[in-house]
């Protein structure tokens, strides 16, 4: 099988740069090792900056999005015994939107499938070769079989775990990562959420965060040591957690509002940037060349920005023939990239409480949150960045 792109992984990202393609007319190939079933009920992110949501809808995958997707105008701190709300729109212009990414997978899926280019389900990339030619292929395997796609380009877009980032030589791959010394426990709770808008919680015990993924649907974490087994949290041990953390604000009034637990798990917390983003006719996007904790909701929507920069460097070159764009993609989307890394690390170092912080970083790191309450310029700041970064 021959095709001018060839795209490892689907994901939101290799979904909709399949289907930004498309609707370019230029043709390609999505490979997804796990079947339709799993990729669509995968838990991840759900908090979409406004680039994500403009890219979706031109994409035609907003009907749903519009339809249930939940628009928030700011984000509500709680620290130090008081309460501090971000207003969004009047400081940065914007808002954000929640809509889960399992959502997204299943709205990208559906199109993809209608009359989109070919998707192949348990198609397990195996390498990537001759990214450094004219000519790259993809070994792959399905159904037991192993075949190989022959491609212009190849976008790697299969995370973290996936094979295109090692197609790299190691030698020409910079690495920059930190583990933070703490984890999330999260849950699933069918409640309604017990805020309009997100709460972000820093207390004597820790981080906590209220969010939600639909009017009746709670999305809740705590802060918990790596290594934490969620077997040793039962659902009254969360609950209470919760309640302790989140009333950090020092409202009397506030209540929690609980419900059943339907899912459970812990997330690490850990930044990682993978120099460069291209090799070669092999470019890197999402999860396979940079992590970022989830503090800051940052992943799936750098992930769509990187998408949205490859989409119109291909449409170019379709257009003109010109690699313009395609070139200068490393350098534009590390340039976003390292932006968003260094505001989810400085939302993480401010709202969690590492085991055995001294004195002087709890009081540094109060004191950011302060500024931010009490400063309307470092709100805007707060609010540009947290809303999302223009595309270069």
């Amino acid at each position: 099988m021959r095709t001018t792109v060839g795209i490892i992984g689907a994901g939101p990202a290799g979904l909709l740069l399949a289907r930004r393609l498309h609707l370019a007319g230029v043709d390609c190939v999505v490979l997804e090792n796990r079947d339709r079933a799993y990729i669509e009920r995968r838990q991840r992110a759900g908090l979409l900056e406004q680039g994500t949501v403009d890219a979706l809808r031109e994409a035609g995958a907003g009907a749903r999005l519009d339809a249930e997707g939940l628009e928030h105008h700011g984000v509500e701190l709680r620290f130090d015994g008081v309460s501090h709300r971000v207003d969004f729109t009047a400081l940065a212009g914007r808002g954000v939107t929640v809509y889960a990414q399992t959502e997204i997978v299943k709205d990208l899926v559906a199109l993809q499938l209608a009359d989109g280019p070919p998707l192949l389900f348990g198609a397990e990339a195996l390498a990537v070769e001759g990214a450094d030619g004219d000519r790259p292929t993809v070994r792959y395997r399905q159904g037991g079989r192993e075949s190989v796609l022959e491609c212009d380009w190849v976008a790697g877009c299969d995370g973290f775990h996936g094979v295109a980032r090692a197609a790299i030589p190691a030698a020409l791959r910079t690495t920059h990562e930190r583990d933070y010394p703490f984890s999330w426990l999260g849950i699933l709770a069918d409640a309604a959420p017990s805020s309009e808008e997100l709460v972000y919680a820093r207390g004597e015990h820790g981080f906590a965060l209220l969010s939600m993924r639909s009017p009746t649907v709670s999305r809740l974490y705590l802060q918990v040591p790596n290594g934490t087994d969620p077997g040793d949290w039962p659902d009254q041990r969360i609950w209470d957690e919760l309640d302790t953390r989140l009333a950090s604000g020092g409202d009397p009034s506030w209540r929690l509002r609980r419900g059943a637990v339907t899912g459970k798990s812990v997330t690490p917390m850990r930044s990682f940037v993978s120099e460069p983003m291209r090799y070669g006719r092999l470019l890197l996007a999402g999860d396979a060349a940079h992590i970022v904790p989830p503090t800051g909701a940052k992943g799936l929507n750098l992930a769509v920005s990187d998408v949205r920069l490859l989409a119109r460097a291909f449409e170019e070159l379709h257009r003109t023939g010109s690699t313009r764009l395609l070139d200068a993609y490393p350098a534009t989307a590390l340039r976003r990239v390292w932006q968003a890394t260094r505001f989810s690390y400085d939302m993480t170092t401010m709202l969690h409480v590492p085991d055995g912080q001294s004195g002087f970083d709890r009081r540094i790191e109060l004191a950011r949150l302060h500024r931010i309450a009490a400063s309307r310029d470092a709100s805007a700041e707060f609010a540009a960045l947290y809303t999302g970064l223009p595309l270069d």
